[in-house]
């Protein structure tokens, strides 16, 4: 039997801590077909299980894609990863090398999630995705705004946590 392809998400969620309450109402509002990177790496052991539990079940149901970050997960910077983070041209060539199959470029604009990193701005993000092997997942600061706006760039598609949790 032939194995069904499913393509990458072009939407992702990417959780944290600072989520808190919102996290759930975030990842049931996303469309069918987004993906989920579960960061939460803050947590004690017992308590991220069961989050994490509760995150798969409605994953499932939504039929998101559901990425586990940290040991172990796949979105990482190692052999075997799907995704892996990107912030220099540097990491970029070492996740291609490694087999990577989607790069989350960031931060792209200003974010509250890593306040004192350096955007890339619009010029440095295509320099660094100009010769990139892989799709890209623009992050940091980005709203479906900012994302069209950049489509002219070449990336895949977009994630961010503040965009899905403002009240």
């Amino acid at each position: 039997m032939k194995k069904r392809y499913t393509p990458l998400p072009r939407l992702w969620l990417m959780t944290d801590l600072r989520m808190g309450e919102r996290l759930i109402p975030a990842i049931k509002a996303l469309p069918g077909g987004a993906g989920v990177i579960f960061r939460h790496y803050g947590m004690e052991r017992k308590a991220r299980l069961a989050l994490l539990s509760d995150v798969r079940r409605i994953a499932k149901a939504r039929r998101l894609m559901l990425i586990v970050a940290g040991k172990g997960g796949k979105h990482g910077r190692f052999r075997g990863a799907i995704t892996a983070p990107v912030h220099s041209v540097r990491e970029r060539i070492e996740a291609e090398r490694a087999g990577v199959k989607l790069l989350f470029v960031s931060p792209v604009f200003s974010t509250s999630s890593h306040i004192d990193a350096k955007p890339l701005g619009r010029v440095r993000l295509g320099l660094l995705i100009q010769q990139s092997k892989c799709p890209v997942i623009a992050l940091g600061g980005m709203s479906a705004r900012r994302a069209r706006s950049l489509r002219a760039f070449g990336i895949y598609g977009w994630a961010g946590i503040d965009a899905f949790t403002r009240r």
